[in-house]
Order: structure tokens, then sequence, then C-alpha cells
């Protein structure tokens, strides 16, 4: 049988945490009576530094049950870094753990299969969501994005996932402050399979309401394909300008109102593309910004949990 944690990021989740709690108890239960996990496998409730009850009753669900633990975040940070937070600080009580929304969008009926593939040895296993392409265009936009700067990510997967203790060890030896597990993840090369599940008709990641915005974080944060657009457009305006130079030189082409219309139209085009270049570079360079200042991705405030360590 596997131990098996639940980590369930949440912030201002007072209202909605009651009916998650309930729900994904039921699972346990019924995983725990399958023997598919151990008695002593836990759900756990990451607080983003929630400013409502939503601490309050997590202590309070671990009052009642042991089975429910916590972990506090001293301060709000991004989704990603909850997630981490809660893989690195549980990875040596479980042997594999699940993180979910705890919006419960995604189908928990899926964890059964998730299991089975962890059993037959795969260290991570993605929920992937079925997401028809006229539903969800948004979603299209963001991937085709992704795929244009070679970004591997395991295409209508959000945050919803198994990992091993195993993979969970080499996620580790990331250290970036700039955390997008979506794509760091496969960049480890672990052995891995996917689950794929329906969602409802109104249901989509956060990813996808802002994709253009959302694409290029995440394609700075892992790609450097816009560093290598910019070098080839220079060489290639360079060329460009070079011809039309050596064309005038060559032809003794006098210069007349129409050239002066183009020349002062690429004069605002080169322009453009300039500001757009220190733009692109400013990116990466405030995110190196970020990274020589080695600041803790994440500072626990506050743990409730029953646990004691594998061996």
């Amino acid at each position: 049988m596997t131990t098996l944690y639940i980590i369930v990021p949440c912030h201002n989740d007072e209202k909605r945490l009651s009916k998650t709690a309930a729900t994904l108890l039921r699972k346990y239960e019924q995983l725990a009576k399958k023997g598919m996990i151990t008695p002593d496998s836990k759900i756990i409730f990451i607080d983003n530094a929630s400013t409502d009850d939503t601490w309050r009753k997590i202590r309070g669900y671990h009052r009642i049950n042991p089975a429910f633990g916590g972990i506090k975040l001293c301060t709000h940070t991004e989704r990603d870094k909850a997630i981490l937070c809660g893989l690195l600080t549980l990875k040596g009580f479980a042997d594999a753990i699940i993180s979910i929304g705890s919006d419960l969008k995604d189908d928990i009926g899926a964890i059964d299969k998730m299991l089975e593939k962890f059993e037959l040895g795969y260290d991570v296993v993605y929920g992937v969501r079925n997401m028809p392409s006229n539903k969800y265009p948004d979603a299209n936009k963001y991937y085709s994005a992704l795929n244009i700067c070679r970004v591997g990510v395991v295409r209508n997967h959000a945050d919803f996932r198994l990992m091993s203790r195993r993979a969970i060890e080499c996620l580790g030896l990331f250290k970036e402050r700039n955390v997008f597990l979506k794509g760091i993840i496969p960049q480890m090369g672990l052995r891995s399979s996917a689950v794929k599940y329906s969602v409802a008709a109104d249901d989509s990641d956060d990813t996808f309401k802002d994709p253009i915005a959302q694409a290029l974080n995440s394609i700075f944060s892992i790609s450097t394909a816009p560093l290598h657009v910019i070098m080839v457009a220079g060489v290639v305006m360079t060329f460009i300008s070079l011809f039309f130079m050596m064309f005038f030189i060559v032809t003794h082409t006098s210069i007349d109102e129409n050239y002066m219309k183009f020349f002062f139209s690429t004069v605002w085009l080169i322009g453009s593309l300039l500001i757009t270049a220190i733009g692109i570079v400013g990116e990466y360079i405030g995110k190196l910004y970020m990274e020589v200042k080695c600041r803790p991705r994440f500072i626990v405030e506050d743990i409730v949990l029953d646990i004691g360590r594998k061996k």
C-alpha cells in the first residue's frame, strides 16, 4: 500500500473549505477501504497567508480528524511556490504526494488511476483535462505560445499531479526563485504518464483567464527563445540595411519623396523593435535580479500535522 499525502493550496477559501474537506475525506476513506493507501495517509491544506478564517478552520479539521493537517505560510506567494512548500516539507513522510486545487475542479476520481500508475513505477503522473479546442480558445493560445518558444509542458495539465518521493527530491535540486512547476517537472526527465479526465463546460484553469500574460511569465521563467529571436532579428535587419546601402551606392538612385517616406517608416520600425528588445532583455534581467538576491521562496509560519518520519 502507498502512503499518500494530498496537498491542497488555498487562499481565503473559508467558504468552500468545508465542502472540499468533506469531499476529499470521502475519497480518502474509499481509497483506504480498497487497500490502495495506508491508514497514515493525510490530507494537507497549504494556507497561502489567508486573511479570513481559513487557517482556523484547518486547525479545527485537524483537531476533529488527524487525517487532516495544515501548513500556514507567513506571506502570500505564487500558487506554485505554495505547492512547492507542501512538496518539500512533506517529502520525507509519504511515498507519493498529489497536489490539487481547493476548488476541486479536477476530477478526484482520477486519483485511483494515478495510484495505479504509481504502482507501475511512474514517478510523475499528470492529470490531463479533456478540453475540446472549440470550448477553450484561450487554452489553445496559451499552449501555442509556449510551443513556439520551446517551453516543454504537458498540454491541458494544471496543478493536478502525483509525484513520487524520488521525483520530489529531484525537484528540490532546482533552486530558482521564479518557480514554474508545469515547466520544471517535465525537464527532470523522470518516468511519467498521464491520466485523462473530463471537466465541466464552465471549468478552466486560472492560467487561461489571461493567457498572454501567463504565457509570457512562463516563457521568461523557462525559455531563452525570446533572446534568440532578438539576435536573429538583429542579423536580418543588418543584412537588409547592407543590401539597401549597396543598392543606392551602386545604382546612384536619387533620394525622392517616396524614398523619404520609406526611410522614416523604417526608422520607426527599427526604433519600435529596439524598444521591444530592450523590454525583453529587461524582463530577463529583472528575473536574474530576483534570483541573485537568494531570498527564500516561502516561509512557514505554522504547521499542524500528526506524522512520523518514514524509514
